[in-house]
């Protein structure tokens, strides 16, 4: 079922490897021209752009934007309680990690005098987007409000697509796992024109405002995609998140069932979503084959993970050694990545680039999809070589306070003048001299 790359005896250079490498194709800049008019229609006409689309697009006309609270905890009354359970645990892992990652002002004294202080200061404002696509992922709002919860954000709203069948509300699990973390603002919009009504703001149909944000966390479809590039800059994003990806780094010790159980898992998602084995063993590949073709026929979205696992962006790629392997799964900088090798802990250390990095036969990347308590928002198509994957830092800023007194100054002055003198930029050293060029700091 996987397509094969041999790499035997060879490892090409990192430029070679990303070219040759599974990759789905995600052409954002091929659908701007449909996004953008929704846009700029939400920038000029609000809410009544939104409802146009979303009547369009989606095939339900909600009558107003913003979940009514008590319809949060009726979702959370009428919950499946296995499920409150389990959302319950997930919340309280997620709270645990996120709860460490929260970083502290440090002020460094420069010179007696003169102190540099890092404040670390939370967004006012941020959007979080729960997607509601081919499924639904209550997991997605925990993810995205708890680290920004921890972060000491004041004010936030979920989106998440208006369904049909739920009477022009997201599902109703999304609302009741909003309820359990204590959101009360909740707007039923998907898609881009959720993006750009997160980014302008507007007036409900019953005259309350929708106040724009400082920040878009969350995944979501090309369309969402493609709405945050176009408002990136008027807003701040976390990044263009692309179709799922699972890469698998395994040796004769790996369990076949195990490994095709977690291929699968991934294709379950979307017909795009990339499962990528990087294997020693040729007996493996085989063994994980033959798993593939047996278990995907069990699986409720069979034609889905078929088209995923044939796909181009997904296959197996053979390598001689694990050192081959680690240069592999380093140049393709999965969004998740499991070790199943002997010493898995060892190779796992070894890892530069991976969104997570999921450490043996029993950190399957379902358990960080849901219970680990790490976060599940994280870098795709090869971003994870330079980005990180959604934190408590996505939505902290960083401010330096500089707070010099005139004896620090005036030490220092010459080198300041020496460096504007230098960069052809007098008035800078003018703006230091200036304030001793009237009364001597000893005279005083």
């Amino acid at each position: 079922m996987l397509s094969r790359i041999d790499l035997r005896g060879r490892v090409p250079a990192p430029v070679e490897l990303r070219a040759v490498l599974p990759r789905a194709e995600v052409d954002v800049d091929a659908v701007l021209h449909r996004v953008r008019p929704i846009v700029d229609d939400v920038a000029a006409r609000g809410v009544a752009a939104v409802l146009d689309a979303t009547e369009r697009l989606d095939r339900i006309r909600p009558e107003r934007v913003r979940v009514p609270v008590e319809e949060l905890t009726a979702a959370l009354a009428g919950l499946d309680p296995s499920v409150r359970a389990a959302l319950e645990e997930t919340i309280a892992r997620a709270r645990a990690v996120h709860a460490d990652q929260r970083r502290v002002d440090v002020t460094t004294r420069v010179v007696p005098g003169g102190t540099v202080t890092e404040r670390w200061v939370p967004v006012a404002r941020v959007g979080l987007y729960a997607p509601g696509g081919l499924a639904v992922y209550p997991s997605s709002v925990v993810m995205n409000v708890v680290p920004a919860q921890t972060a000491g954000v004041e004010s936030l709203v979920v989106c998440s697509p208006p369904q049909a069948e739920h009477g022009g509300r997201p599902h109703p699990t999304i609302l009741a796992a909003c309820a359990l973390l204590g959101v009360t603002e909740v707007w039923a919009v998907g898609g881009a024109q959720a993006v750009a009504l997160l980014s302008y703001g507007g007036t409900d149909t019953d005259g309350a405002e929708l106040a724009p944000v400082d920040l878009i966390t969350g995944p979501g479809n090309i369309y969402v995609t493609a709405a945050k590039r176009l408002l990136r800059g008027l807003v701040g994003i976390d990044s263009e998140a692309g179709p799922t990806e699972i890469a698998i780094l395994a040796d004769d010790t790996a369990d076949a069932r195990h490994v095709a159980a977690d291929l699968i898992s991934q294709a379950e998602h979307d017909t795009l979503a990339a499962s990528v084995l990087v294997t020693t063993s040729e007996e493996l590949a085989d063994a994980v084959d033959a798993e593939l073709a047996r278990q995907v026929e069990a699986t409720k979205h069979t034609e889905r993970i078929s088209t995923a696992l044939r796909g181009k962006q997904s296959g197996c790629v053979l390598v001689s050694t694990v050192d081959d392997g680690l240069r592999v799964v380093d140049a393709y900088a999965a969004e998740h990545l499991e070790i199943q090798t002997a010493d898995a802990r060892a190779v796992a250390a070894r890892v530069r680039n991976a969104g997570a990095v999921f450490v043996g036969a029993y950190s399957p990347v379902s358990l960080g999809d849901y219970c680990a308590g790490s976060n599940h928002v994280l870098p795709t198509g090869g971003c994870a070589r330079h980005s990180s994957g959604l934190s408590v830092q996505t939505f902290l800023r960083g401010i330096h306070v500089i707070d010099y007194d005139e004896r620090a100054l005036r030490e220092v002055a010459d080198k300041v003048v020496a460096l504007a003198t230098a960069e052809d930029l007098p008035a800078h050293g003018q703006a230091v001299t200036a304030r001793f060029d009237q009364t001597p700091l000893d005279e005083k």
